[in-house]
């Protein structure tokens, strides 16, 4: 797997923490789930190079409790994950909300083949990993709820996701600091509030930008 007993023990043990300080509260399914996913991030890393992030402990709190950080925010039955890379948010989120159905969309292909081995790996039953770009892709209905972790600056994305969005469907964008031009360029129609981030582990600023249409608007 590439990486020594001590360091997935080491991994598990800062999952097992940054899960306590945040408040979340994983079974052990779910921790054996995650770590399996860690593990084969780290794997195909190698030969794919899905993430410049390379240190395994480092990706415990990058990768899979900046994920779960979502996990307050996420009350929808049906998401999409936007640019989804390497499965992230998507993977972590599907694996702790299996009554949720996510779509993971990459334009990547490399990348979707990547999270189709790990969805059936894992096998989840609640995520559909697809390749095709986001102003490209046509589902049946609109999306409750549309994740992003690193795909575009806001008003591209909200031009991007028109025919994907209903009337009530919420956007959450993940960004590090508070994006403070690309919201001043965001249309009076939509409501924006901006939610602090705390992800253990992890030095860098995070933030949620929640974006709604107003209700004037729709």
């Amino acid at each position: 797997m590439g990486a020594s007993p001590f360091s997935v023990s080491a991994c598990r043990q800062r999952l097992q923490q940054g899960a306590m300080i945040m408040d979340v509260t994983l079974s052990e399914q779910q921790q054996q789930d995650l770590m399996q996913f860690l593990l084969l991030l780290v794997k195909w890393n190698k030969a794919f190079n899905l993430t410049a992030v390379r240190d395994p402990l480092e990706m415990v709190g990058r990768h899979l409790l900046d994920s779960l950080a979502l996990l307050p925010h996420l009350t929808a039955t049906s998401c999409l994950d936007m640019g989804t890379g390497a499965g992230l948010p998507g993977i972590p989120l599907a694996i702790m909300r299996p009554q949720t159905q996510f779509v993971l969309l990459d334009g990547n292909s490399k990348k979707i083949r990547f999270v189709r081995q790990a969805v059936m790996e894992l096998g989840l039953k609640n995520v559909q990993p697809v390749h095709a770009r986001v102003e490209r892709y046509q589902p049946g209905s609109p999306f409750q709820i549309l994740l992003s972790r690193a795909f575009s600056g806001l008003p591209k994305m909200l031009e991007l996701t028109r025919e994907l969005r209903g009337p009530e469907t919420e956007l959450l964008a993940m960004k590090g600091s508070v994006p403070h031009e690309e919201i001043a360029q965001i249309e009076a129609d939509y409501q924006c509030v901006i939610i602090p981030l705390q992800v253990p582990f992890d030095e860098g600023e995070r933030c949620l930008v929640r974006i709604r249409q107003s209700v004037s608007a729709r």
